[in-house]
């Protein structure tokens, strides 16, 4: 059943004879895989801060400083930093999230002593000059408001409030007018001098350079980084599920489209039964044509513009959702249909082929996912993150193909409560009468 890596892109898989893990002695984690192919080299990773460590009255500020980091160093100015980028046609991004700070740099191979000459200056030196900051934070406001008539955003912003009520991940990261608003500099200073730090920071370095004059490399520009201040990560509470069904509905002027919000928390990503729920889902509403929501919602019944559903486990247990986009008369036909698709979902086993197929589909996409330099970094920051093993992907096809059609229903079961789903949609005001 399925298909057998072995058979088809073997040799393109990395795993622990290819790939080089090196902790610094300041706790700085460097991922390397050489790639010969490639004049070109890419450097991804993350920091453990991120939006966890904003207060309520000062939320986006985590977000805030990683867009802020590249406004200006001790060394470079803001033009001077784009300047030396451009110059050599190479990138650098940063990035804020729920737990990490995320950057994103490519450059050719005889370039990567700038681009880590600029990441280590960014991370560990940023001035935040205040011109760039107010122009920053006029951009973040526009960001917001644009936001606030997005409907899509806007029901995923609901949903989040709705199932994570007194969670962390109810919170938005990247904050809210008045909290943005109320962020000075001394909070960006005073936030990068407390939780910027090597502590758990990976680094993965993929492309044209030996693994080790990689890891050299890193360790030049970074090895002397020490925070005695630097903070744990903090823990997440316990999620608690909903006693029963909620909907919330958010009225926004001017729309003539709907979009609508189904579900509740699912695994995290290292839950045993991760892989039974990501393939089913793939099953409800990804594989094909957006799987079998998309099938009866959007091609049956043309009542959406789009339908499909997502898992998204992390480090918590984030949201399963089923989302749409409808003509506001047919939310609730809309609804109706999804909640009936969620019930034979969790109620009835997948048929054999729709496994079959979504675990070749799996196995078989896994090849195309690593074949540039930033699939790669981007696949062992995975492994890393979630502690899965350097030899995971090479286990990757024996992992899918273990998944039975019990073990689908079971993991559905397990999160999925028809009865407890919450639904949040954001559209335009209704019209009584």
């Amino acid at each position: 059943m399925g298909i057998n890596l072995n058979q088809t892109a073997f040799g393109s898989i990395p795993g622990p004879e290819d790939i080089t893990r090196v902790e610094l002695a300041n706790g700085i984690i460097v991922l390397a895989r050489a790639n010969f192919n490639s004049p070109s080299v890419m450097v991804s990773g993350y920091l453990p801060v991120g939006g966890l460590f904003d207060s309520d009255e000062k939320l986006g500020l985590a977000d805030f400083i990683s867009a802020a980091l590249m406004r200006g160093t001790a060394k470079r100015d803001f033009q001077k930093i784009y300047d030396d980028l451009e110059s050599v046609g190479a990138s650098l991004g940063f990035g804020g999230g729920t737990h990490t700070t995320g950057f994103n740099g490519r450059s050719m191979v005889e370039d990567l002593d700038l681009l880590m000459g600029l990441l280590a200056e960014t991370l560990r030196q940023p001035t935040f000059p205040e011109e760039q900051i107010e122009r920053l934070r006029a951009q973040l406001l526009t960001g917001l408001e644009l936001r606030s008539q997005n409907t899509a955003a806007m029901a995923a912003l609901t949903f989040d409030e709705l199932i994570y009520a007194g969670h962390p991940y109810s919170r938005s990261e990247e904050g809210h007018p008045e909290t943005i608003q109320a962020i000075t500099l001394q909070d960006l200073e005073t936030f990068h001098h407390l939780n910027y730090g090597p502590r758990g920071m990976v680094i993965a370095v993929v492309g044209g350079i030996d693994p080790q004059e990689a890891v050299d490399k890193i360790s030049s520009k970074l090895s002397d980084w020490h925070n005695p201040h630097q903070p744990p990560s903090p823990s997440l509470p316990e999620w608690t599920p909903l006693e029963k069904g909620v909907t919330n509905r958010l009225e926004i002027q001017g729309k003539s489209q709907s979009d609508l919000f189904i579900g509740t928390a699912g695994p995290m990503r290292s839950s045993p039964d991760y892989m039974a729920a990501s393939l089913g889902n793939n099953i409800l509403g990804r594989f094909g044509m957006m799987g079998r929501i998309g099938e009866v919602v959007r091609v049956q019944s043309g009542l959406a513009y789009y339908a499909y559903s997502s898992l998204n486990g992390g480090l918590g247990p984030g949201p399963w959702t089923a989302m749409a986009g409808v003509n506001p008369t047919n939310e609730k036909k809309v609804v109706n249909l999804i909640e009936q698709e969620i019930k034979r979902f969790v109620t009835e086993l997948v048929s054999e082929e729709e496994l079959s197929d979504s675990q070749s589909n799996y196995i078989g996409r896994l090849p195309l996912s690593l074949e540039s330099n930033a699939g790669v970094a981007g696949a062992m920051l995975v492994l890393e993150r979630y502690q899965l093993g350097l030899d995971y992907y090479q286990r990757y096809p024996e992992l899918v193909n273990a998944v039975t059609r019990q073990d689908i229903m079971a993991a559905a079961a397990n999160y999925l409560d028809p009865e407890r789903l919450g639904i949040a949609v954001a559209g335009p005001p209704k019209i009584q009468g």
